[in-house]
This record gives C-alpha cells, structure tokens and sequence, in this order.
C-alpha cells in the first residue's frame, strides 16, 4: 500500500525513486550490465553469468521488470528479457535534470 505523503511528491519523482529502488540491489546492476552488454533479448544466459541460483535470478528479473527497466516475452517454457531504452533515457533525464555537474558544469 502506497504511503499517503508520496502523493505530495510529483510523478516524476515518485517514479524515478521507484526506479532507483529497482536498481538498488548489485545483482539487479549486473543484470542490467549484462543486457546492455549484449543488447539483444536473452533467454536463460542470465543464470549461468551470475553466482546466484536461478530462483534468485528470477526474482530480481521480476524486480526490474515491474520496474519497467527491461521486457519479458516467453518464448515456450524460456522468458527472454532486454532493457526497455525509453525507461532507460527517462531515467537518463531525471537524474540529469536535477544534477548540476559534469558536461561543463562545475562542482565544489
């Protein structure tokens, strides 16, 4: 159940903490790491590149996908996943319409 004061919060950053919240755990960033490394769907690889069983797997897959950062298809009995790039720029653009530095930007 959603806590009334998100409500005092715009929408963007109601969902760009959710996003940061789905991203919050290492295994969640490797999963990421590794769809974006081979930036195709992949099916059943995950498993076999991360020291996690695959019921694990499977949860922060699901994680992420509620999320909106990447897509699931079944494809018989195997689920295929990518990352959704339009969640990705969004993401991209939140954090960089609040964060003054880099690109020409100094910090103290």
């Amino acid at each position: 159940m959603a806590s009334p004061k998100l409500a005092a919060f715009s929408a963007d950053d109601n969902k760009l903490a959710e996003l940061a919240k789905a991203l919050g755990h290492p295994a969640r960033i490797a999963i990421l790491k590794e769809l974006a490394h081979r930036n195709t769907c992949v099916c059943g690889e995950i498993v076999e590149v991360l020291p996690l069983a695959q019921s694990t797997v499977s949860q922060h897959l699901k994680e992420l996908k509620e999320a909106g950062l990447i897509q699931g298809t079944l494809e018989g009995a195997k689920s295929c996943y990518c990352i959704d790039w339009e969640t990705m720029r969004y993401l991209q653009n939140m954090i960089a319409s609040f964060l003054p530095c880099g690109e020409g930007n100094k910090c103290c």
